[in-house]
């Protein structure tokens, strides 16, 4: 019946896609199965982190990501005024069409070589798995580590790199208050073969784009490697790149004295890639993937590099990952103002989280990817941001709003 549910949700969208109000880049759908109604008394609003989480298709060679995904939920009261609620209520993640990660990803082959942990089948770096409990916050449920693939079950052979998440909240006998479908976006397009093919780079020709990569850094070098690394990478594969370049993604230190990963990835590659979404598509998800998929890209004409700045301009970042744009760079007034450092972790209305009703980074309501509008809908009805009142409130409000 779920399976049925998602089907038949993607099948509306699509089919009521030429239907959207001009300029609004909302899509209007009747409630169906498992929405949220304006009868509940409770409302789920998930959602992923990120616009986008990346992991390497092959780890026998080396390692850049681990497949490591992560969910927030709030859980409301409906009300006069609504209550965000976490005592009392269990929260849950599933993925029905997709269960299991081993043979997916060899991961579980290299996990131990690359992390130092024997984990167990389909099970991730922070203990998480495919489906389970969330664990309760102050303020809100969150998965984090999920070590989902782009890979449903039926299909091995095609990225579905917007996976669908099942997160269902049910007070402590397990009678179920609310559910939402909500998108956990998965993604291996790192396209290195663009420029690491066999022969592209220096004649050097080993038979995979991995080893060709770590064939041109020995070369590059040699010499230079610091106290205790000093043996080529190619024969002590597999690497995990953030074991000397700090990554912050993995809350790795790396090697004293040398850059981070992203200043050394941006600073190498920023005299051949052009300062394009197109340019940055050719690590990050991609060509196919499109993960820049918001608003401001969609309706504005947005690139990345109207955010993130240059190449040369990320390359110098004192605190990749921790230190990124702020929505108030741009827009100014008092009322947009952000109460964290990043986006994902600022909250506003009534104690809500911004990604909550304007959805991830990179993903900004309304999105291209219809799977995006899918918690929307089930929400309010339509696409686009959460902008329906009684979603959580029992009337309408008569003053104030959410940027007021």
């Amino acid at each position: 019946m779920m399976k049925t549910v998602i089907l038949l949700t993607l099948l509306l969208i699509a089919q009521t896609a030429s239907a959207n109000i001009a300029g609004t880049g909302k899509i209007y759908l009747p409630l169906i199965a498992n929405n949220t109604t304006a009868s509940a008394s409770y409302v789920l609003l998930g959602w992923n982190d990120l616009g986008m989480h990346c992991y390497n298709r092959d780890f026998k060679d080396l390692a850049v990501l681990p497949p490591y995904n992560t969910l927030w939920v709030q859980v409301v009261r409906r009300g006069d005024p609504p209550q965000i609620v976490t005592q009392g209520i269990n929260v849950s993640y599933s993925f029905p069409a997709n269960t299991f990660s081993v043979g997916k990803s060899n991961f579980w082959d290299y996990d131990q070589l690359l992390f130092g942990v024997d984990l167990a089948p389909n099970v991730g770096l922070t203990g998480k798995g495919l489906a389970g409990d969330m664990d309760r916050k102050s303020d809100h449920f969150l998965a984090e580590g999920i070590p989902l693939t782009e890979y449903d079950d039926s299909d091995w052979n095609n990225r579905q790199p917007f996976q669908l998440a099942e997160i269902v909240a049910r007070d402590s006998n397990g009678v179920e208050l609310a559910r939402n479908t909500v998108v956990a976006p998965v993604s291996t397009e790192m396209r290195c073969d663009k420029c690491h093919a066999d022969g592209m780079r220096d004649g050097i020709a080993t038979g995979r784009v991995e080893t060709n990569i770590l064939t041109l850094h020995d070369r590059e070098e040699s010499g230079d490697y610091p106290a205790g690394h000093t043996t080529p990478l190619m024969q002590r594969r597999p690497v995990l790149c953030a074991e000397c370049h700090s990554s912050n993604a993995l809350g790795k230190p790396g090697v004293t004295g040398l850059p981070s990963l992203s200043n050394a990835m941006h600073t190498r590659h920023a005299e051949v890639i052009p300062n394009t979404t197109d340019g940055c598509y050719s690590c990050h998800p991609g060509p196919s993937t499109q993960c820049l998929r918001d608003v401001m890209s969609q309706q504005h004409g947005m690139q990345c590099v109207d955010c993130h700045g240059s190449m040369q301009q990320v390359a110098q970042s004192t605190n990749p990952w921790l230190k990124e744009p702020r929505c108030d760079n741009c827009h100014k007034d008092a009322k947009y103002a952000q109460n964290n450092a990043l986006y994902r972790f600022s909250t506003g209305h009534g104690g809500l989280y911004c990604e909550s009703c304007h959805d991830s980074t990179h993903a900004i309501a309304p999105s291209s990817q219809p799977r995006d509008a899918v918690k929307f809908i089930n929400l309010q009805g339509h696409s686009g941001t959460l902008d329906t009142c009684t979603v959580c409130h029992l009337t309408h409000p008569t003053s104030g709003g959410p940027h007021q």
